[in-house]
Formats: structure tokens, C-alpha cells, sequence
């Protein structure tokens, strides 16, 4: 692969990134705003337009993406909408939901990109690929849109993927602490929020949870694959 399709294959990356996480963090913020904090939209969070996300984040969204590119040939990154802590500790539940409707809107992008995969694998646009990595879920049929449109959406699944899987771990500061909310009680409860505002662990969490995701990633991602192309006489291992 040239220098030229690198660069190309980096523009696809990011342009799938900074909507991907834009989205993430809309669900944020348009969660907490019907729940009554409007920190968020009155921030400008509460929109798909990555430039305000990309303003509040500028190194998760502009820096370490362009970074773990250069260096894996994938990207992550992170961006953030602001809330009121008052109002999240007055409605635990309510906060709960919002921290959740970011993984969701990941989860609701990557069905989206799998019914465009099913349909382009049933009218023969796409076709299976010899083997699956982050750029190459799918392979276009033949070269022009159809190859384009293959690499398009296979990043939008797995990226996708990525992000929701990562972000549900329940490690401060990541959104899967907020489904402990629904899981916990009483007391466990308790000591579980206590734990998730220690500030050294909010600083390590983010390390851990990517020793974490070395461990857990490979089947869920195998998994999802496989559940992809249930029925159609393909599979991997």
C-alpha cells in the first residue's frame, strides 16, 4: 500500500471518528437535557457537528486520533460533554441513562452499518473478505464506489464496536461506570461510587481499561463478526 492510499485511508478513518464520537457525546448531552441538566446544550454539546466537540477536546479529538493512526493504522481517541454534578447527584438513575447513551448510540451506528453490509452482501455490491481487520469487514465486489463503500462501512462497524465495548467497562472514567447504578444496592452501591471518584484510579482507569480491552476485545470482536455473517455460510475462527 502506497503513501498516497494511506493518507486516503486516513481522511476515511478520521471523517468516521470525529462522527462517530460526536455522536457518542450529542447522546450525552440530548440524555441529560431531557432529564433536566442543561449544562450541556447550553455548552453547544448538544449537536452531531464535531466542531464544538472537537473545541472542548481538542486533544482527544484532533491529536491522539491522528497519532494512534500514524503509529497502528486505527484510531481512538476520546471528546466529553459537561454536566452538573449537583443534578447527578439528585437523580443517580437519570445520570446513569446518560452516561449509557453514548455506548448506545455506538451500539445504534454499528447495527446501522450492519444492515448496510447484510444488504450489500444480498445484492452482491459487497462480498466476504479472505480475512477481517479493522479496515476490511466487508470487500467491495469490484474496485470504484463499491470498494470505497466496503471500507467505508467496515469502519463504521468496528470503530463503532470499539468504542461501545471500551467505553462500557466499568472503570472510571468511562460510561460503563454508570451501569453499576442499575446492577448495585444499598450498600455496595455506596462504596462502588466512593471508589469511582478516587482520583488516582480516575487517572489509571483509562490505562487499565485498555489492559482490559487486550483480553476482552479479540472474541467480542470475533464474536460480532460471526453474528455479522450468521446465515451466510461464511465464518471465522
Amino acid at each position: 500500500m502506497d503513501h498516497s492510499v494511506d493518507i486516503q485511508l486516513g481522511i476515511i478513518w478520521y471523517l468516521i471518528f470525529i462522527l462517530s464520537t460526536a455522536a457518542h457525546e450529542a447522546a450525552h448531552a440530548f440524555t441529560a437535557f431531557k432529564f433536566g441538566d442543561r449544562t450541556a446544550w447550553l455548552g453547544g454539546q448538544v449537536t452531531l457537528n464535531p466542531v464544538p466537540h472537537m473545541k472542548r477536546e481538542p486533544f482527544g479529538m484532533i491529536i491522539v486520533p491522528l497519532l494512534s493512526y500514524a503509529m497502528g493504522g486505527w484510531m481512538i481517541g476520546w471528546a466529553s460533554a459537561p454536566y452538573d454534578p449537583y443534578w447527578a447527584q439528585r437523580h443517580p438513575k437519570q445520570a446513569a441513562l446518560m452516561g449509557l447513551a453514548g455506548p448506545a448510540a455506538n451500539l445504534i451506528i454499528m447495527l446501522i452499518a450492519a444492515v448496510l453490509i447484510r444488504v450489500g452482501l444480498a445484492t452482491g455490491f459487497f462480498m466476504a473478505p479472505d480475512s477481517v481487520y479493522f479496515s476490511q469487514t466487508v470487500m467491495g465486489a469490484s474496485e470504484g464506489i463499491s470498494h470505497g463503500l466496503a471500507v467505508g462501512v467496515s469502519i463504521l462497524f468496528m470503530l463503532n464496536l470499539l468504542l461501545m465495548v471500551f467505553n462500557l467497562i466499568p472503570l472510571p472514567p468511562l460510561d460503563g461506570t454508570s451501569a453499576m447504578e442499575f446492577i448495585l444496592s444499598g450498600e455496595s452501591l455506596y462504596k462502588y461510587r466512593s471508589l469511582v471518584h478516587e482520583s488516582g484510579l480516575r487517572t489509571f482507569g483509562i490505562l487499565i481499561a485498555w489492559y482490559i480491552m487486550k483480553i476482552i476485545f479479540p472474541p467480542i470482536h470475533l464474536a460480532a463478526i460471526n453474528l455479522l455473517y450468521l446465515g451466510t455460510g461464511v465464518s471465522w475462527s
